[in-house]
């Protein structure tokens, strides 16, 4: 049994994550305000559901991306 499957697995893995946050960090310096401050410290429900949505968003794109 080769590994190569389980490898490229990890690799992928990696890559999507190191992608997803990147694309966080881009939409955080583009809102004004800190947003994980605004849901943890203010509890602001709709910003934490606005930017759940986002982040599923990002994943779903790097997911067609890596899997073509």
């Amino acid at each position: 049994m080769t590994l190569t499957p389980i490898l490229n697995s990890i690799v992928f893995s990696i890559i999507g994550i190191v992608i997803l946050f990147i694309g966080y960090w881009i939409l955080e310096k583009m809102t004004p305000e800190n947003t994980w401050k605004e849901i943890v410290h203010n509890k602001n429900t709709a910003l934490a559901i606005v930017m759940g949505a986002l982040i599923i968003g990002i994943s779903l794109i790097v997911s067609a991306a890596i899997h073509g």
